[in-house]
């Protein structure tokens, strides 16, 4: 019901959407945002950095990296539904290709066998789905946790977790497993992009701008959506990083 109610919220946000103005950016709850913003900050210096030291300090390098795979190959699935609901069946086959190269010889995800046989995952959501269907990104959004987004992509997060086969499949303790390596990769992607973080957030006159600014013009890149803000400068880190930080 929560969830209904927040893809419900996020929907009519998307449908009352106006274009960006000049600097880029429709951020009718900026208020709203700031204050959210605050508390994600909060809940950093309280938890995520403290975590993600201690987890990139203690736990070895190949463990990390074999964690994350692991992580990654469980999202497959979801990805590939995405792929095949944007019609890119040649991403959903290579996609498919790479599931099952590394759920088998790649000992459950753990090794990247496929990558080194030249299948690189090509990753996509539904917010990506929806931006293919020519949904508008709508409000600028921060969301508790979760982080910088819009209400499209927003919206998307939420029709990813009903839309992932292994949802269906997976039962308890199974689904634990999976949910524990997926914060362990968000600790590690907290960790290794550490110092990037700590810039934007800690050392930033206003994180909250720099935030903003550096999530949509890297989320419009990926999209290959013309930015208006790119004229205020580039962004300070690589497009992956909000996407892997953050649950979306």
């Amino acid at each position: 019901m929560l969830r209904f109610s927040l893809l419900a919220t996020l929907v009519f946000l998307m449908g009352c959407a106006a274009a960006p103005d000049e600097t880029g950016f429709y951020d009718p709850l900026e208020g709203l945002n700031r204050g959210v913003h605050g508390f994600n900050k909060g809940v950093d210096t309280l938890a995520f950095r403290p975590v993600s030291q201690v987890y990139g300090t203690v736990v070895p390098a190949p463990v990390r990296t074999g964690v994350d795979n692991f992580s990654d190959n469980l999202g497959l699935p979801g990805v590939i539904v995405n792929n095949a609901l944007q019609g890119d069946l040649e991403s959903a086959a290579s996609n498919t290709g790479r599931f099952l190269v590394n759920s088998t010889f790649g000992l459950l995800g753990f090794l990247d066998p496929a990558t080194e046989l030249g299948t690189p995952e090509r990753s996509t959501d539904f917010g990506e789905t929806l931006h293919v269907w020519g949904v508008g990104e709508g409000a600028y959004v921060e969301l508790p946790v979760l982080g910088p987004s819009t209400a499209r992509d927003a919206a998307g997060f939420v029709v990813d977790v009903f839309l992932d086969p292994l949802d269906t499949v997976l039962e308890s303790p199974e689904s634990d497993y999976r949910l524990g390596a997926r914060g362990a990769e968000i600790a590690n992607t907290r960790y290794r992009f550490g110092d990037t973080v700590d810039g934007i957030l800690y050392e930033s006159a206003d994180s909250y701008a720099q935030s903003r600014l550096i999530y949509l013009q890297n989320r419009r890149f990926e999209l290959g959506i013309e930015d208006p803000s790119s004229s205020l400068g580039p962004a300070d880190t690589d497009g992956s990083l909000y996407d892997d930080l953050y649950f979306e």
